[in-house]
């Protein structure tokens, strides 16, 4: 195994996997941290390996929430920017209230997909909407 904090996410399952390891008769060789849980001093190191990268992992994990809320404090805008602005929205309901646009023709002038403008510009009428997940020739 190139490295003990890849085998598992907690100190306690990684010590059910190499116990389960073990008296299946398998020996745990770690190439990072060149353990070899098949002698008793091999097996201490390990215990004490595996519980400093639980610790590191959980120090990096509260790092990243802190920074995540600093963030947020600071009034950043996480995640996935909007597909539309504003000016795109109105632009699409403008073009969906005329007689002869589709929401295709309107997705494909926006750059964007039906779904998005469906997202986007709710209470269109039922005929400008995707099809429900009906198979072909029963739309």
């Amino acid at each position: 195994m190139p490295s003990l904090d890849r085998l598992s996410r907690s100190l306690a399952d990684l010590i059910a996997i190499v116990t389960t390891l073990r008296r299946q008769g398998v020996g745990f060789k770690s190439l990072h941290e060149a353990l070899d849980t098949t002698t008793p001093g091999g097996r201490l190191v390990f215990h004490v390996f595996a519980a400093l990268a639980e610790f590191i992992r959980e120090l990096i994990v509260e790092g990243t929430r802190e920074g995540l809320d600093a963030a947020r404090g600071r009034g950043a805008r996480l995640g996935r920017p909007p597909a539309m602005t504003a000016g795109q929205i109105r632009h699409a309901r403008g073009l969906l209230a005329r007689p002869g646009n589709t929401v295709s023709s309107v997705a494909r002038l926006l750059g964007v997909s039906r779904a998005t403008i469906c997202k986007y510009v709710p209470g269109l009428p039922a005929r400008t909407r995707p099809a429900a997940a009906l198979p072909r020739g029963q739309e």
